[in-house]
């Protein structure tokens, strides 16, 4: 696609553009924000300013119109979200700096319509990347970040090896001084790194310790020649000297072309998910053969909900067919589900901004597009995390939806990560979803498939081994992105994990996948196979997990924040009518608990014998949202589970038909039972 470049002049800004040209991007414009003149520098929380002075010769040393604009705005948002979460009440900020970006990257569409995409150099900074999105939203505009979360050590080298000619212009940084302004990347790589090991400096400046200005780069068609520069001191201390480069002369000089090919590209799988492709490389993949068998419907209560404390969940959310007069549009079918939806929430004085997740269910994946653009006109910023997957709902219903939601005490309550830009990283959520989202330390992440992140396409040749690898690595990354995000300091443990399967010959893979790898184990995991996951992806991979973050009360009475493990809980048991498997993880610390049961045979009095197990004698109360699984050919062994679940304090249950199901310690269930469960608090 042609882009705009974003640029600052410093390393990040220009080394972006590589990646955006390895590929494959076009660029057709760079655009810059700086300080009015006679000022040079500003306070900005969003924009890089220092070096404005030499912005004029990296547009010239690009050859492509630069386009600029003062920064008139200020901070006025700070938070974690930009705009409203509330789509009529999504758009900028009044007077905040971001607006400033939004004019800008106008002018530049309008003097460009056919740019697509812009060019960004984040590598760590949520607050940027949440403004730039944001703003690029609005616009119709892909971001590109190809530097996202990616590792600074490694980066850095990488910009050396490039041929980058980038030199420091500010200093700000513990053991970082006046000397160093005008050195090179490459002459300050021992110091950055040692800087790190000492003190924990980041290596390519993302705390603000240092700003750069490239004076060559493999995409500039001439050098920078800086001629004429002058120190200025702004502040000098033992602790850290701020000071900058002040351009006072520079001209271009030309330059032979150079050769993108050494252009580093990270693999698309690390360690230890390359080892999962090479795992299920080396099995033999048997032939799929999902027929179909006779279907049967579940019958249980429509658009029930439950509140245990801050908590709420709202169950099997469908059109009312007995109401019905004439067949609806399937836009006015998704219409209905969300009218139904909100009504419920509303009895809990909540809305769908409170939403943390969202599970949609489809009778054929054909119907996403035009559903999928109805469901984006019910969020706005920071949407809740979702799973979109086929089902084989009874006709003439399209579409099923299940619900979570916090009643927040503060918006800070509950954070998102609502990554939007092209990258590296993770696959890109463009659309109205979020990779995540967190609350009362319960994380909700969307099903994971196996795209290539730089493109969001399935790997091709279509590759089980590759795809399930991908699928965990991105559950990876966004859970290690949240950290970041948070500032750290929690592990997170996973408490339960769904893999949906577009084929049921493929689940002992997958299971077998799972069973090496560390994150997964002991969470009670489920393995269903459906009719067709998006894209015609062949695996999608659901978690739950916590952060093991908890409050409890000291000897003396304080409450302090502590790190907590789940126990992992699981048993089973056999009588002449079938046969029961449970998993249970949960914290001592937290009501934060996890049930699955797996079920094979049809005696209602299976499920009583529950009862008497420790952990799951409170299932009844505990429950806040319940799916149930069941075999979409044998559902007359599921209808015992509806009686049990519904017979004393109602659980929302949202049935979902499946075409095989599996779990860790057995194959072919005719239904499984998944609760998330709390007691009155919070989960």
């Amino acid at each position: 696609m042609k882009y705009v470049a974003l640029l600052s002049g410093g390393k990040d800004s220009c080394y972006n553009l590589l990646h955006c040209a390895k590929n494959g991007h076009e660029l057709a414009a760079a655009a810059s924000l700086g300080p009015e003149q006679g000022k040079e520098e500003l306070d900005s929380y969003l924009y890089q300013t220092v070096g404005q002075d030499a912005i004029e010769f990296v547009g010239q040393a690009l050859d492509v119109p630069l386009y600029r604009r003062v920064i008139s705005g200020a901070a006025v948002e700070q938070g974690g979200e930009y705009g409203g979460r509330d789509p009529a009440q999504s758009g900028g900020v009044r007077g905040d700096e971001t607006e400033d970006l939004y004019e800008l990257l106008s002018t530049v569409k309008a003097h460009h319509p056919d740019v697509q995409g812009v060019s960004v150099g984040a590598i760590l900074s949520n607050y940027q990347r949440v403004r730039v999105e944001h703003v690029c939203r609005r616009l119709g505009l892909t971001p590109l970040c190809y530097l996202w979360q990616r590792d600074q050590e490694e980066l850095l080298s990488e910009m050396i090896q490039a041929g980058m000619e980038a030199i420091l212009i500010k200093v700000a940084g513990i053991g970082l001084a006046a000397k160093h302004l005008g050195k090179t990347l490459e002459e300050m790589q021992p110091l950055l790194l040692k800087l790190n090991r000492l003190y924990g400096s980041h290596v390519c400046g993302e705390g603000g310790e240092y700003e750069t200005l490239t004076l060559d780069c493999p995409i500039f068609k001439h050098r920078i020649q800086l001629d004429e520069v002058e120190t200025v001191v702004h502040s000098d201390s033992d602790f850290a000297t701020v000071a900058y480069l002040r351009v006072k002369k520079a001209s271009l000089q030309p330059k032979p072309i150079a050769n993108l090919d050494d252009i580093i590209v990270p693999p698309a799988l690390a360690e230890p998910f390359s080892e999962i492709r090479n795992l299920l490389s080396s099995s033999l993949l048997p032939d799929p053969g999902d027929a179909l068998l006779n279907t049967q419907e579940v019958t249980t209560n429509r658009g029930t909900h439950r509140r245990i404390g801050n908590w709420i969940a709202v169950a099997n959310i469908q059109r009312d067919i007995e109401s019905a007069s004439g067949e609806p549009t399937l836009e006015d079918e998704v219409r209905e589900c969300f009218e139904k939806l909100k009504e419920c929430l509303s009895q809990h004085g909540l809305t769908l901004t409170n939403c943390t997740n969202i599970n949609v269910f489809l009778s054929s994946m054909d119907l996403f597009a035009r559903v999928n653009a109805v469901y984006a006109t019910y969020f706005g910023t920071s949407p809740p995390a979702r799973a979109c997957v086929a089902a084989d709902l009874p006709s003439p219903i399209r579409v099923r939806l299940d619900c979570v939601a916090f009643a927040e005490s503060a918006p800070t309550a509950r954070q998102a990560l609502h990554v939007q830009g092209l990258s590296y990283w993770a696959p890109a959520n463009i659309g109205p979803y979020s990779q995540a989202i967190v609350a009362d330390e319960r994380v909700f992440i969307s099903g994971q498939i196996g795209l290539i992140p730089s493109n969001l396409t399935l790997p091709s040749p279509q590759s089980l081994a590759f795809e399930t690898a991908l699928s965990f690595q991105h559950v990876h990354r966004v859970v290690e992105a949240l950290k970041s995000n948070s500032g750290g300091g929690w592990e997170g443990h996973y408490q339960g994990i769904v893999y949906w399967l577009a084929h049921a010959d493929h689940i002992p893979l997958v299971r077998e996948a799972s069973s090496h790898f560390e994150g997964d184990a002991n969470a009670p995991a489920l393995f269903v196979a459906v009719p067709e996951l998006p894209k015609g992806a062949l695996v999608e991979k659901q978690v739950l997990l916590h952060t093991g973050q908890c409050d409890v009360e000291d000897d003396d009475g304080t409450i302090v924040r502590r790190s907590a493990v789940p126990l992992y809980e699981k048993g089973d048991y056999e009588t002449l009518g079938g046969k029961v498997c449970w998993e249970v993880s949960r914290f001592r610390e937290v009501p934060s608990k996890v049930a699955l049961v797996c079920v094979r045979g049809e005696d209602p009095e299976l499920l009583n014998q529950l009862r008497s197990v420790p952990a799951l004698q409170d299932l009844h109360s505990e429950a806040l949202s319940v799916r149930l699984f069941h075999n979409v050919s044998r559902s007359e062994a599921a209808a015992s589970a509806i009686t049990f679940l519904q017979c004393q304090e109602a659980a929302p249950v949202t049935p979902i038909p499946c075409r095989h199901i599996s779990s860790r310690n057995g194959d072919d269930w005719d239904y499984a039972i998944l609760a998330i469960c709390t007691r009155d608090g919070s989960l």
